[in-house]
């Protein structure tokens, strides 16, 4: 099973996923819901997914929340700048979601990360993803958005609601433990 969201699953789980949003939304028509819907899952849907994927250790409960965050999303009536803000708005609800499936389910120890979810074109990194999911959530989630999905410290602190210079210790934290987690295994 590869990441890349395929024709056949788009076409399968955006149905659902258009009814609810039109359902739930006040504004808009259902056009403009089917397609934003499509734009979000086609652009940033796989950086939802891992995201969601690297707090719950389970890709069927990553799945749920990527469709739970574009619902809420397409629901909030809420009108983004096309581009950074968008993918950070859409990051953080997937975060927020993330965290409240944690504390509801007690999630903690689940299947490894895939390398199915690590990025493409890369050497096999699973040891490091299981080395970077033993991190504790701060430094985790300051290393997964700087070092997979490419952010700067500064649109880190933003989007997880931090000082940068949090953001920049968390960082520096998380690099430490890492090098210490490699080098003992």
């Amino acid at each position: 099973m590869t990441l890349q969201l395929s024709g056949l699953w788009l076409f399968a789980g955006t149905r659902i996923l258009f009814t609810r949003a039109r359902e739930r939304s006040f504004s808009g028509a259902a056009e403009d819901v089917d397609a934003r819907a499509e734009r979000y899952l086609s652009d940033y849907g796989d950086a939802i997914l891992r995201l969601a994927y690297t707090y719950v250790h389970n890709y069927a409960d990553a799945e749920d929340i990527l469709q739970e965050t574009l619902i809420r999303v397409l629901t909030a009536g809420v009108t983004l700048e096309r581009g950074a803000h968008e993918r950070a708005y859409l990051l953080r609800t997937a975060v927020n979601l993330s965290k409240n499936l944690l504390k509801a389910a007690k999630l903690r120890e689940t299947d490894e990360l895939s390398e199915e979810l690590a990025a493409e074109e890369r050497e096999d990194l699973s040891y490091v993803w299981e080395a970077v999911r033993a991190l504790p959530e701060a430094q985790r989630e300051a290393v997964h958005l700087f070092y997979q999905e490419g952010y700067s410290t500064a649109e880190i602190a933003q989007i997880l609601g931090r000082k940068e210079s949090t953001v920049r210790s968390d960082l520096r934290r998380g690099r430490e433990r890492l090098r210490t987690l490699l080098k003992e295994g």
